[in-house]
């Protein structure tokens, strides 16, 4: 087989599974999309997809790692949380990932609630740092998702316009 086009069908994986990794806390979505969207870039010998566009995709997949972290701490921080509720969150995040959807959205919720309730053991405080982080995660995600599909049409208007 010719190293080309297994050189492309590692940037189309690279490229799928960092949408998914997007929704899924497990996979590296948008360095993996930016990854495989440059490695695209690269096996054209950047001649239709410029240095210039790989950077704005790197600025764009950076916002998006960004966002990931902002909304989740300023979500639990605005909510007057501590920092265990915010490690709670992260942690809930990765355990709920194994069960699936209902787990993503779970996940940091039960964490973060968890999290407050070991420091302040206030039930109220407790679901207003469980609901910031849900809503957090909810909007990282929309942010991140944003993001992505706009790589996606930035790199696909470059390559075939």
């Amino acid at each position: 087989m010719d190293t080309t086009f297994l050189l492309w069908v590692a940037a189309i994986v690279a490229v799928v599974l960092g949408l998914a990794g997007v929704v899924l806390p497990l996979l590296p979505g948008t360095p993996l999309l930016f990854g495989g969207l440059w490695l695209a870039a690269w096996l054209d010998g950047y001649s239709r997809v410029s240095l210039l566009t790989v950077g704005l995709l790197a600025l764009m997949a950076l916002l998006a790692w960004l966002a990931d972290y902002a909304a989740a701490a300023l979500g639990v921080r605005r909510a007057g949380a501590s920092g265990r509720a915010m490690a709670g969150a992260a942690i809930g995040a990765v355990v709920g990932a194994f069960a699936g959807l209902p787990g993503l959205i779970a996940g940091p919720v039960l964490g973060a609630m968890a999290g407050e309730w070991s420091v302040r053991r206030h039930a109220g405080q407790a679901t207003r740092a469980g609901v910031a982080a849900g809503l957090g995660f909810i909007i990282a995600i929309a942010a991140k998702l944003g993001l992505a599909l706009g790589m996606l049409g930035v790199f696909a208007f470059a390559y075939f316009v």
